[in-house]
């Protein structure tokens, strides 16, 4: 499954792909989507990664972040508010979309295992446990490069939290509504 900002996104086991929710920018415009293996939803749009490794995209595409026709070898996508980026299967990172906050600067990514795009920045992890990110920093959510033993990211809105390989999360970014507060989480894991 995959929750975006007023819609959600369902993986039947066959591969085709079910949606509710806001549908005034297409964002839920999947139904033919076929021989999809991930979902993610970005504010105004969908996107997917199909089991040859090519990606698809539904919904508002006035900044490109739709582009994805051309990209190939997939084996993760993830879209943010008006930008999406890709993990090939060689560990490098592709982007797409409005390029003004540098969200999209992952050109030079290598060894990448997971991403995560949030409203104006991107976050990854590489295999040896580091993270890396790009895009905006107003709310210090890109201050992630003392953190180790990554194994996997995610970009909120203005926050980026990381899982480390003990179980323990950290947190950056903006704390406002207590996003941040998971300093007394353990315990937690990557699902199966």
């Amino acid at each position: 499954m995959a929750a975006g900002w007023r819609r959600t996104l369902g993986l039947l086991a066959d591969g085709r792909v079910l949606a509710v929710g806001r549908s005034s920018e297409g964002q839920c415009e999947v139904r033919s989507w076929r021989e999809m293996v991930a979902l993610s939803c970005g504010d105004w749009h969908s996107v997917g990664v199909r089991s040859d490794g090519s990606a698809l995209a539904a919904g508002n595409n006035r900044r490109r972040q739709c582009a994805v026709e051309g990209w190939r070898d997939l084996a993760a996508v993830s879209a943010g508010y008006l930008h999406t980026v890709g993990l090939r299967a060689d560990g490098r990172a592709v982007a797409t979309g409005d390029r003004a906050t540098g969200a999209c600067e992952v050109d030079d990514w290598e060894d990448v295992v997971a991403l995560g795009a949030g409203s104006y920045h991107t976050v990854g992890v590489t295999a040896s446990g580091r993270v890396l990110a790009a895009g905006d920093n107003s709310h210090r959510q890109c201050e992630v490069g003392d953190w180790h033993d990554i194994v996997a990211v995610a970009a909120g809105s203005t926050h980026t939290l990381g899982l480390r390989a003990d179980g323990t999360v950290v947190a950056a970014g903006n704390n406002a509504d207590g996003q941040c507060e998971v300093d007394a989480w353990s315990g937690v894991r990557l699902p199966v």
